[in-house]
């Protein structure tokens, strides 16, 4: 049997076809060692340049981060200025706002208290002037001292209840 096959395979070589395709294999048996040399040189040559290049990247990364650092602070400090701002504005307008609440309050309760009958201090201040008027063109008439005002203090008047006398009990006859 061993024979038959080495007689078939001394036919086959002698074949034009299979002249040629020995002739692929060994081009594609040359490519292939090509290759893998190029990729060992490769391989090679990464171990011997990849320190610099990987200390090349860290360079270029730390570059990077202090650009991007540097523009997100000045975005963040922009936002924050500008939050500012409108706090400060809010805060103005709220004021004002508050200030009108405040004076509609007041004007209200004055009016309230008017009607009541009750003097505003205007009107007390006016009547202390007018008081002083009044005492001032007394004592140049020479016939009261000028008394000097007194500040406005209220006195209360205090009522003594008189205790109503003890009655004696009727008795009761029976």
């Amino acid at each position: 049997m061993v024979k038959k096959l080495k007689q078939m395979a001394d036919k086959k070589a002698a074949s034009p076809a299979s002249l040629l395709d020995s002739q692929f294999a060994a081009t594609v048996k040359d490519s292939a060692q090509q290759i893998w040399l190029a990729g060992l040189g490769a391989f090679s040559k990464a171990q011997e340049e990849g320190g610099k290049v990987f200390e090349a990247l860290v360079k270029e990364g730390v570059t990077l981060q202090k650009k991007t650092q540097s523009v997100a602070e000045g975005k963040l400090n922009e936002m924050a200025s500008k939050m500012t701002g409108m706090a400060g504005e809010v805060t103005t307008k709220a004021g004002q706002h508050w200030d009108k609440l405040e004076s509609i309050f007041e004007e209200r309760t004055a009016k309230a208290l008017a009607k009541l009958g009750v003097p505003s201090a205007k009107d007390v201040e006016a009547l202390h002037k007018r008081i002083d008027e009044l005492s001032a063109q007394l004592a140049k008439a020479g016939k009261a001292p000028a008394a000097p005002r007194t500040s406005a203090t209220k006195t209360t008047a205090t009522k003594t209840a008189a205790k109503p006398a003890a009655k004696k009990a009727a008795r009761k006859t029976a």
